[in-house]
C-alpha cells in the first residue's frame, strides 16, 4: 500500500508542466518579467525599430512575444507570427534536407561532391589531398572560397544556379579540403544542388514536402509567394547619423538560396527548434530526422583553432559556462536573426529583428541565462517554491528620483527586489537587480548591508522610499 502511494506520489511529480503552467509557474514568469523589462529597455535605447522572440522548452513554445514595430511608418506591432527573412538560419534547413536524404540511403557524408555532381570542378591543385565531400561541405571545411564568382552583395543582383555552375571551373580553390575551416555560401549552394539532383526535385520543393509541411511550419518558405512577402515585416537599414533608418530592398538570393533565402516566423521557428530534441516521433509521424541523427548534427565534426568552438553537421557549436551550445545565426537584407539551442536542457531560444544594427544573439544568449535556470528549476523532481510577503504588494510599482532615474520594484522568485533602469542599459539583466532581505516592518536590507525603508501615508500607500540617505518617490499610482 505505501509503496503504491510512493510509487503514484514519484510519478505526479515526475509529470512534465504544459507550456501554459510552465509559464505560470512563479519562478520562470518572474523570469520573463525580468526579460521583458530588460529586453524593451534595451530596444528602446538601440533603436531597434522591431524584435521578436520565443523560448521552447522540448516540444513546447512557452513563451512568444513581438516588440516594437514591423514598420515605422504604420506603426504596425511585431509578433510570434510576423514573417521575417532568417538568413544563414536557412544552412540549417539544407543540412537537414541532406541528412534526410542520408538516412533514406539516398548518398553519404563521405562521398565526393562529384558523384552526385558530375559537373562539379575547381581551380587548384592539392596534390595528394582528398576530394571535396559532403561533409566537408556540411562543415565549411571544403576550402572553397566563401561566395560564387558574382558581386551579388554589391549589386544584390544573384546568379542563377546555372550561372553559378558555369562560373565555377574558373573559381581557384582556397585551401586543401579538410585543412582549415572557412566559411563558404558557395559550398552551402553546392549541398542545395545536391538535394535537387538525390532527390529529383528542387531543393525548395523538397523541404516543403520533407521538413516544412510535416512540421506544420505553415508560415515558412524558401520560396516565399505573395502572400508571404505580404507578411514580411519592413527591413531596415543601419542608423544614419542623424538617426535616420532606410528601408532594405527585398532580393532573392537565387542560386544562393540553398545558403540565404528562407523565411519564417517565430512560431515556425519553435517547431523546427522543438525537433532538435526529439527522440521519438512525435503523434502523426513529424519526426524528419530520428534522435541519433540529430545528435549526429550537434556533435563537433571540426574543431576550430584555440578548441572554444566547432562545426557540427549545419551547426555551429560552442561552450559557454559548462554548457554546450548549439545553433546558428543569419543576416540578410535589414533582417537578423538567431537561433540558440542547449541539447542537454532541452531549452531554444529564438529571435528575430528587423534591422541590420541589431544584434538578436545578444538577446538570444541572455533570454537563456535568465529564463534557462528558472525552466530548469521548475521541471525539477522537487521545485521548490518559495513564498513571498503578501503586504510586499503595497511596494510595486515604478519609482523615480528628482533628476529622472528610474526603478522599479517587483517580485522575481518570490523576493522582493529593486530593478534599476541604467542608461546605457546593462548588457547583463540581472545587473539591474537589487534583492530586498526583509529585516523589519516595511525595512529591508541590501546586499551592500545598507537599509531600504518603504514610508507609508496614512492610506498605506508608498508616500517615499528612503534608499540610505536618499529619497525614490511613486512614478505612477501604486
Amino acid at each position: 500500500m505505501y509503496f503504491r502511494l510512493f510509487a503514484l506520489a514519484a510519478l505526479l511529480l515526475a509529470t512534465p508542466l504544459h507550456a501554459d503552467e510552465l509559464a505560470e509557474h512563479s519562478r520562470v514568469a518572474d523570469a520573463l518579467t525580468l526579460l521583458e523589462l530588460w529586453i524593451e529597455e534595451q530596444r528602446d535605447y538601440r533603436e531597434i525599430p522591431g524584435l521578436a522572440i520565443g523560448i521552447v522548452h522540448d516540444q513546447e513554445l512557452i513563451w512568444a512575444k513581438g516588440f516594437g514595430v514591423s514598420d515605422l511608418g504604420t506603426e504596425e506591432t511585431v509578433g510570434p507570427r510576423t514573417v521575417f527573412r532568417i538568413g544563414s538560419i536557412t544552412k540549417l534547413f539544407t543540412a537537414t534536407a541532406i541528412l534526410y536524404l542520408r538516412d533514406a540511403g539516398k548518398l553519404r557524408l563521405d562521398d565526393p561532391v562529384s558523384a552526385h555532381l558530375p559537373w562539379f570542378t575547381v581551380r587548384g591543385s592539392f596534390e595528394g589531398e582528398p576530394e571535396i565531400t559532403v561533409r566537408h561541405l556540411l562543415t565549411h571545411t571544403s576550402g572553397l572560397p566563401r561566395e560564387a564568382a558574382f558581386p551579388y552583395w554589391t549589386t544584390h543582383d544573384f546568379p542563377t544556379s546555372e550561372q553559378v555552375r558555369e562560373a565555377l571551373p574558373r573559381q581557384d580553390a582556397i585551401y586543401a579540403p579538410a585543412s582549415k575551416y572557412k566559411y563558404s555560401n558557395l559550398g552551402i549552394a553546392l549541398l542545395g544542388e545536391i538535394v535537387a539532383a538525390v532527390s529529383g526535385e528542387p531543393w525548395a520543393d523538397y523541404l516543403e514536402t520533407n521538413v516544412f509541411r510535416p512540421l506544420g511550419m505553415s508560415s515558412t518558405s524558401a520560396q516565399p509567394g505573395d502572400d508571404l512577402r505580404g507578411r514580411m515585416t519592413t527591413a531596415y537599414l543601419r542608423r544614419t547619423g542623424d538617426g535616420d533608418r532606410r528601408i532594405a530592398d527585398y532580393y532573392e538570393t537565387r542560386g544562393i538560396a540553398p545558403a540565404a533565402n528562407i523565411v519564417s516566423t517565430t512560431l515556425d521557428l519553435a517547431r523546427f527548434a522543438s525537433l532538435q530534441f526529439r527522440d521519438v516521433p512525435q503523434a502523426g509521424g513529424a519526426h524528419v530526422l530520428r534522435g541519433s541523427t540529430l545528435r549526429e548534427m550537434h556533435r563537433p565534426h571540426w574543431i576550430r583553432d584555440g578548441w572554444n568552438s566547432a562545426l557540427g553537421l549545419g551547426f555551429r557549436i560552442s561552450r559557454r559556462q559548462g554548457k554546450t551550445i548549439v545553433g546558428h545565426g543569419g543576416w540578410v537584407a535589414g533582417h537578423r536573426s538567431h537561433l540558440l539551442l542547449v541539447p542537454s536542457e532541452k531549452v531554444a531560444v529564438i529571435v528575430m529583428t528587423n534591422a541590420d544594427d541589431a544584434s538578436p544573439s545578444l538577446f538570444s544568449y541572455r533570454a537563456f541565462d535568465v529564463v534557462g535556470p528558472a525552466i530548469a528549476e521548475a521541471t525539477a523532481p522537487e521545485p521548490k517554491e518559495k513564498v513571498a510577503d503578501p503586504a510586499w504588494q503595497r511596494f510595486l510599482g515604478e519609482y523615480t528620483d528628482p533628476w529622472g532615474w528610474e526603478y522599479k520594484v517587483m517580485i522575481l522568485n518570490n523576493e522582493l527586489v529593486f530593478y534599476e533602469h541604467n542608461y546605457p542599459p546593462e548588457d547583463d539583466p540581472g545587473n539591474g537587480i537589487t534583492r530586498l532581505e526583509p529585516v523589519a516592518e516595511n525595512t529591508f536590507r541590501m546586499s551592500d548591508g545598507e537599509l531600504v525603508v518603504f514610508e507609508l501615508n496614512e492610506n498605506g500607500e508608498v508616500e517615499r522610499v528612503r534608499r540610505r540617505y536618499d529619497y525614490i518617490y511613486p512614478l505612477t499610482e501604486q
